[in-house]
C-alpha cells in the first residue's frame, strides 16, 4: 500500500471511531497509538477527502406537507422536499438518499442515469454499495465536443461508487447533423443500450434551463444561435437535450434532431424522477411537471412552494 494509501486508511479509522463508534478523541488516540492532536488532524483529514457521509434522517414537517400537496397538485407518484435553508446541499442529499434507496434493493433492476450539476452533487454523497445484481444505463451521451468524458457526466462517477454493470452511451449529447444521428442510432450497441433504458425501473434525471444559463450552451453542445432559434420555438427547459415547450411538448427539429440521447423513459412503466431547485429552474421545471415527463420530483421547500403558486 502507498503511503498516501496508508494516511487515507488511518484517517478513515479515525472517522469511524469518531462518528460510528462515538469515541472521544482522547480515546481515538489511546487505540490508534498517536497523540490527541494527530487523531483530530486525522477526523478532520477523512472530513476533507469526503470519507464521511453524513444523513440526517429526520424528516422535516413542513416539507413533508410540501411534499404531499405537489404529489396531489401535480399527480406525482414520488415527491421529497428539502428545507430552502441550504438547498443545494438538501437536494443532493435528498438525492443521494433516494439513489441508495434503489440500489439496495435485493432483486434485479435497471437503473437509468441522466447527467447535469445537481445530480453529479448527489452521486458525490452515496457511499460504496455493493449490488452487483442491477444495471444502470445512461440516458445521455457521455463524451464532450472535445471527446473527452464529459465534465457533468453522472454514470462514470456513479460506477466508481457502486458494482451494478454500468452501460454508457459513447456520442455526445448533440452530434453534428441529423443524418449522423440516425446512422449512430442504428448501431447494435447504441440500440441495445437505448433499448435498456426504456426498461428502467427508475430514471434520474436533471432539469436544463433554456436561457442564458443553459448548460448546453454552456457546456459546449450547442451554439447560441441554436438557444436563440429554440427559444424562439418556445423552449423553456431540457431533460438530457430534448428541449421543450412550457406545456412539456418536446420542440420540433432545430437541435432537437441532432439528440443523441434516449427517449425520456415511459413514465407509464419508470418512476422518472427530476432533480432541479432555484427561481431559475421554475420555468422548466413547470413545463416538465404540465407534460408529464416527470412522475417524481427532488426539489427544496423555496421552489415547491412556487410551483404550488404559479402552477
Amino acid at each position: 500500500m502507498s503511503d498516501q494509501g496508508r494516511k487515507l486508511e488511518q484517517a478513515a479509522r479515525a472517522a469511524w471511531l469518531a462518528h460510528v463508534a462515538g469515541r472521544t478523541q482522547d480515546e481515538i488516540a489511546g487505540i490508534m497509538g498517536v497523540s490527541r492532536q494527530t487523531a483530530q488532524r486525522l477526523v478532520a483529514q477523512a472530513m476533507a477527502e469526503g470519507l464521511v457521509k453524513i444523513r440526517i434522517d429526520h424528516p422535516f414537517a413542513d416539507c413533508m406537507e410540501l411534499a404531499r400537496e405537489l404529489r396531489a397538485r401535480w399527480g406525482l407518484q414520488f415527491c421529497e422536499i428539502a428545507p430552502a435553508d441550504a438547498p443545494e446541499a438538501g437536494v443532493a442529499h435528498h438525492l443521494a438518499d433516494t439513489m441508495e434507496r434503489w440500489l439496495r434493493r435485493e432483486d434485479p433492476l435497471t437503473l437509468a442515469i441522466g447527467t447535469g450539476r445537481t445530480l453529479r452533487a448527489g452521486v458525490a454523497r452515496l457511499p460504496h454499495i455493493d449490488c452487483p445484481q442491477h444495471r444502470i444505463v445512461s440516458l445521455t451521451g457521455n463524451i464532450a465536443t472535445d471527446g473527452s468524458t464529459a465534465y457533468y457526466n453522472v454514470l462514470f462517477s456513479l460506477s466508481e461508487l457502486v458494482t451494478a454493470r454500468s452501460f454508457p452511451l459513447p456520442l455526445s449529447v448533440l452530434v453534428p447533423t441529423e443524418e449522423e444521428r440516425h446512422a449512430m442510432m442504428r448501431q447494435p450497441g447504441i440500440q441495445r443500450v437505448i433499448e435498456m433504458s426504456s426498461q428502467a425501473a427508475v430514471a434520474f434525471v436533471g432539469i436544463g434551463t433554456m436561457n442564458d444559463s443553459a448548460a448546453l450552451m454552456l457546456d459546449g453542445f450547442m451554439t447560441r444561435p441554436d438557444l436563440d432559434r429554440m427559444i424562439a420555438a418556445g423552449a423553456v427547459g431540457e431533460i438530457t437535450g430534448w428541449a421543450y415547450d412550457r406545456d412539456g411538448r418536446v420542440i420540433q427539429g432545430l437541435t432537437n434532431d441532432r439528440v443523441a440521447s434516449a427517449p425520456i423513459p415511459p413514465r407509464d412503466t419508470t418512476l422518472v424522477i427530476g432533480a432541479a431547485f432555484g427561481p431559475e429552474k421554475l420555468p422548466a421545471l413547470l413545463g416538465a411537471l404540465r407534460g408529464g415527463l416527470i412522475s417524481g420530483l427532488i426539489t427544496d421547500a423555496a421552489t415547491a412552494e412556487r410551483l404550488m403558486r404559479e402552477g
